[in-house]
């Protein structure tokens, strides 16, 4: 099996289109996961923001302005 990096760099090569096609693939695929894989990989996902927030590589956003900025692009 093609490793990560061979992987992309092939699917990088691709047009815009098939590129498109693909991410869409990719990310539905993702609606496939087993519970247990998705509760995992969020849990992962909080750990790297967390520890990415306390080492001042991530800043907050205040709730107000995070539903402000969501009211704005959903008009």
């Amino acid at each position: 099996m093609a490793d990560l990096a061979e992987v992309l760099k092939s699917a990088l090569s691709l047009n815009a289109d098939d590129r498109a096609a693909l991410a869409e693939r990719l990310l539905a695929s993702l609606d496939d996961l087993e519970e247990e894989e998705a509760e995992r990989l969020w849990t992962e996902e909080a750990a790297k923001r967390r520890e990415d927030f306390q080492a001042g590589r991530a800043g907050a956003v205040e709730a107000q302005d995070v539903a402000k900025k969501a009211e704005r692009l959903f008009r």
